[in-house]
């Protein structure tokens, strides 16, 4: 019972820690990714708006008389005025639309190898790698803790990988490599 209060402490523990050192993304910066879940209301227009709409794997929605929309990569704002300009053209009144993001389900990272939780963890704010490994519930006894890696894909779709030296970070040491973590990374613990 003792061994499952303390799990249970430290579980918390790192949650409340994130939620107080996580930085807020500027507003404007956040990037739709694909499943996502989006709200569209254009005002007057009930036909037109949608309450949920998933970002397919293809960085696409699909929005009545509209058609096909790319939303993937790009802001809530640039998305709302290409709406309200290909809208423009169909519509007698000029469109008024408002997006919104209702579901995060995109923005995430996997942690994988010899950590406590391994999977696929929603990303609420700016994150580190650092604070990544807190999520997956840290490293393993028996992990490499020097030969971390971080694969990144680049716009064309190349993977690379960055290497990441936990003990190093742990002793205050190129702190410059604690990088933080985007959409679709993928962390590996050997």
């Amino acid at each position: 019972m003792y061994i499952i209060r303390l799990v249970i402490l430290f579980t918390l523990g790192v949650y409340a820690s994130y939620g107080a050192t996580a930085e807020i993304i500027e507003p404007g910066q956040y990037k739709i990714n694909p499943g996502d879940v989006l709200s569209v209301y254009v005002w007057n227009e009930d036909n037109v708006s949608q309450k949920e709409i998933l970002v397919r794997p293809d960085g696409r929605i699909s929005i009545p008389i509209v058609g096909e929309v790319v939303v993937a990569g790009k802001s809530i704002g640039v998305v709302k005025e290409e709406l309200s300009a290909r809208l423009s053209t169909i519509l007698i009144d000029k469109p008024v639309v408002t997006v919104s993001v209702v579901q995060l389900s995109g923005n995430t990272v996997f942690v994988l190898g010899k950590v406590a939780r391994p999977g696929q963890f929603v990303i609420l704010g700016k994150l580190d790698v650092t604070q990544a490994l807190a999520l997956a519930g840290g490293t393993t006894t028996f992990a490499k803790e020097s030969d971390i890696k971080v694969l990144r894909r680049d716009q064309d779709g190349t993977q690379k990988a960055i290497n990441f030296n936990y003990g190093k970070i742990e002793s205050g040491k190129n702190l410059e490599d604690n990088i933080l973590i985007q959409s679709g990374d993928v962390v590996i613990v050997p």
